[in-house]
């Protein structure tokens, strides 16, 4: 544990200030400052990752799950899509000045919105060092100071990262006070930045259930809660089979450990004879595990190479982030609708059909952030979805639902320009 003393009052006031500045910079000062960023993560590679090595290294001392130890790691690979990931927000429209909803009123009032950031966006993360870039490049393209506050296990990544940052936004004319990190990994830091609704606009917190419980009983401003994932695809009895089972397979094994990934996959009674011994078959290769309902095991039954136990109560609603999945065999779509309603977080459901009214059915009636047709739930991202990266997939409805990029990091002020009207009346 790194213990050092957190000035917390003088952080919130520098990012306060900075996010003055950073209000009014022109889109190109902050699209320069963004390249300077994806370019220092290319340049500097060996000094990103030498810190991560450290981390890496203690995280296994420390006996982190496998599933941990992936979200803890970064590769030059990472750091280069990291480094597109920084270009792609540059990319994108300045949501900043933006006016919408501009009408003229029956008394020549023009009346509109125009948006505005937020202020200072407070990140409490645990384990991904590449939020750090991530939440900071949205900041600064949406015109918002951040003050980020990441978990121990990726203390060294994180030091490495924002000290990039800094040097790189500074060289553009940014201030380097717009990104804040918390140099201490002590717990205690977490509940005073809860408290500091004076410097801080907006908390998101990225990380397992106990710290989303924790933020949301104690944050003093608003709070985007939410995030877990639990993540449902239902097979319907009218699905292509080759699709299902590479989508099925996407969903499950391409990334295993992150909150979009499949955790429990439901297949109609009449597709289930023949799709259940390939999909076992299929994901075998790759050693997951099913841990399947009575109907699912009797029919997939006991295969060489293939880890199949039975389910228990528990296995259902749970976010895995491992190479597991729930099986479950339901008798129609109202049956695997009650299952995801009952055990599904808000995150992500997929279903697999090609039947037309079916699919219409599914989109209107499952309630969560992101609900898909033929297609894998790992698309659920802000870079898959053309916001150039997220700060957050948010599981609430309030202010903002899904993936979180630059205008769900906005507000709005009402713009009124008259000619000398006054209200009668």
């Amino acid at each position: 544990m790194v213990e050092t003393t957190v000035d917390l009052a003088f952080i919130g006031r520098s990012a306060r200030s900075a996010s003055r500045i950073l209000a009014r910079l022109r889109s190109d000062v902050k699209n320069r400052a963004l390249e300077n960023i994806a370019q220092a993560l290319e340049r500097r590679q060996e000094q990103v990752l030498e810190a991560n090595a450290k981390d890496m290294e203690a995280g296994r001392r420390a006996g982190l799950s496998e599933a941990l130890l992936d979200r803890l790691l970064l590769t030059p690979q990472r750091l280069r899509s990291l480094a597109r990931d920084v270009r792609a927000v540059a990319s994108l429209p300045d949501p900043v000045g933006e006016m919408f909803d501009v009408r003229t009123l029956p008394n020549g009032l023009v009346v509109g919105r125009k948006r505005v950031p937020l202020g200072v966006i407070g990140a409490i993360y645990e384990s991904r060092p590449n939020v750090t870039v991530d939440i900071a490049s949205l900041c600064l393209k949406s015109g918002n100071a951040c003050i980020l506050r990441g978990g121990s296990e990726a203390f060294h990544s994180n030091t490495a990262l924002v000290s990039l940052i800094r040097e790189a936004i500074a060289q553009a004319g940014v201030p380097p006070e717009a990104v804040q990190f918390i140099p201490s990994t002590e717990r205690s830091i977490v509940l005073q930045m809860l408290q500091a609704k004076e410097y801080i606009d907006l908390l998101i917190p990225r990380g397992g259930a106990d710290l989303i419980r924790f933020v949301a009983q104690h944050a003093t401003m608003p709070a985007v809660t939410g995030g877990i994932g639990v993540c449902h695809a239902y097979v319907d009895r009218s699905a292509d089979m080759e699709k299902a089972l590479r989508i099925v397979h996407n969903a499950k094994v391409q990334r295993p450990s992150v909150c979009n990934a499949l955790d429990c996959v439901l297949v109609h009674s009449a597709i289930a004879g023949r799709f259940l011994p390939e999909m076992a078959r299929l994901l075998a290769r790759d050693g997951v595990e099913l841990r399947c309902d009575t109907r699912a095991l009797s029919i997939i039954g006991p295969r060489e190479g293939a880890r199949v136990v039975p389910a228990t109560p528990d296995d259902w609603g749970k976010e895995f982030l491992a190479l597991i999945l729930a099986v479950k065999v339901v008798d129609s779509l109202e049956e695997a609708l009650a299952h995801i309603e009952r055990y599904g977080s808000g995150h992500t459901e997929a279903i697999i059909t090609e039947d037309y009214s079916t699919a219409m059915r599914f989109l209107d009636e499952v309630d969560a952030a992101a609900v898909m047709v033929n297609a894998s739930t790992r698309f659920t991202d802000g870079g898959q979805f053309g916001l150039g990266a997220e700060v957050a997939i948010s599981t609430s409805k309030f202010h903002a639902r899904g993936p979180m990029g630059l205008r769900e990091l906005t507000s709005y002020k009402w713009v009124v320009l008259g000619s000398g009207q006054v209200r009668e009346g």
